[in-house]
């Protein structure tokens, strides 16, 4: 039972200490136990904890989206506040199918996703996403979007492979887009750099430039799913800056208050608000949308961030983090591969590195990596299935920007002597 938490450690109820190396799920960006964040959220609530957002917007709200727009890799953009990921994923595809309602694009409501990501849990979401275990227990319920292959330069099936890899996938979104009919396409979903399923997959620098692309030529709204790298997680304010690629919708959520509070996000271009408001409207709402503690908390959040330029604290940290666990571990022959950017950072997991050939799943190798660490005071965050959508063993690492050079090490040790077990 977790007691307390203070920077990047948890306090369980009988006095032991974890060195939290996971953000709980790549989520506590600006560390646990921050008081004026803890401060903020009470005065908020004192003053004015609930209103409906058809009613009214707030104080809170209105500043918090002023100061956090100008941050968006997207145009002009107007920001829909929910309770998470999975809602702001929701609320995206949904967006995306009223802008072309209101334009008279009536037949555009197919939506294209990629097999290895993560959208959520909530139906529309997980239909999206492209993670064997989750969606099979559902399978009957799902099947409306369409899926193209997975971005995984470590496992790239491209025969030019590592030459014009992101043409390539590209090119499998674009023959997607014909073959179903560009007039019936409204949207295609992706994460900037692949979260959970695939540990931290960074994409071809050709990647997003040529989607872009794509998603213009075929009038395909882009939505980009910002909730793990977004708010600095991969050492810039949102994954896509990295390319310096611009979304028509993007959705946040984990970090937006690195765990205070439950928020997420859904930012849309000026150009989809207008259209949409001007034919009518929005047909959508959660009770919890547009709430103002949250708001506050979200504000006190970028505060923080900039305040103690932590999104440039996880550029250099995470570098630190990526070189010190290849001068530690890179050459074990069970480490297949490490990647990531900034503080989100994965590690895969393989029985032959020669061949990339993943460990059966029945003996559990993720599982028993994260069960050693975590007797060694360090929580890691699992994921398996990322070599062909049921094996593949690998942990990601997301801690707090706010951990320091001399906690960095103690993760790298802790991992160290827990890999020695497996």
């Amino acid at each position: 039972m977790a007691a307390r938490g203070d920077g990047a450690w948890i306090t369980d109820a009988e006095g032991n200490r974890y060195l939290d190396a996971a953000g709980g799920a790549i989520v506590v960006n600006v560390g646990h136990g921050d008081r004026e964040i803890a401060r903020v959220m009470s005065e908020q609530a004192a003053r004015l904890a609930y209103v409906h957002g058809t009613a009214f917007t707030t104080e809170a709200m209105e500043a918090y989206a002023d100061e956090l727009a100008p941050l968006l890799p997207v145009d002009d953009p107007r920001i829909y506040p929910v309770s998470g990921g999975s809602e702001a994923v929701e609320t995206a595809l949904k967006l995306a199918r009223a802008f072309h309602l209101a334009r008279g694009d009536t037949e555009r409501h197919r939506v294209i996703a990629r097999w290895g990501s993560y959208h959520g849990n909530t139906l529309g979401a997980l239909d999206a996403s492209g993670r064997m275990p989750l969606r099979a227990p559902y399978r009957p319920w799902l099947g409306r979007v369409n899926h193209i292959p997975a971005v995984n330069e470590y496992r790239c099936p491209f025969p030019q492979h590592p030459s014009g890899c992101g043409a390539a996938h590209a090119e499998e979104l674009d023959r997607a887009i014909r073959e179903l009919g560009p007039e019936s396409v409204a949207a295609f979903i992706a994460e900037p750099i692949v979260g959970a399923t695939l540990g931290a997959a960074v994409p071809p620098d050709d990647y997003w430039p040529a989607i872009r692309e794509v998603c213009d030529r075929h009038g395909v709204v882009l939505i980009a799913d910002e909730v793990m790298t977004g708010f600095g997680r991969t050492g810039a304010w949102f994954g896509l800056d990295h390319w310096a690629t611009r979304a028509d919708i993007l959705v946040a959520g984990k970090g937006v208050s690195s765990g205070y509070w439950p928020l997420g996000l859904a930012a849309a271009s000026d150009e989809i608000y207008r259209t949409v408001r001007d034919s009518g409207g929005f047909v959508h709402g959660f009770t919890a949308s547009h709430h103002p503690v949250g708001a506050a908390v979200g504000r006190a959040v970028l505060q923080r961030l900039r305040d103690d330029d932590l999104v440039e604290a996880s550029r250099t940290k995470g570098e630190l983090l990526l070189k010190w666990l290849h001068a530690a571990i890179g050459d074990q022959e069970r480490v297949g591969d490490i990647r990531g950017r900034g503080l989100m950072v994965g590690i895969e997991l393989v029985r032959d590195r020669d061949t990339k050939t993943p460990f059966p799943r029945e003996e559990q190798v993720t599982e028993r990596l994260v069960g050693a660490a975590r007797e060694r005071g360090l929580l890691l965050y699992p994921s398996t299935g990322c070599a062909d959508g049921v094996l593949g063993d690998l942990v990601m690492l997301g801690p707090p920007f706010t951990i320091t050079e001399a906690e960095i090490v103690e993760v790298v040790e802790r991992l160290v002597s827990a890999l020695g077990t497996i």
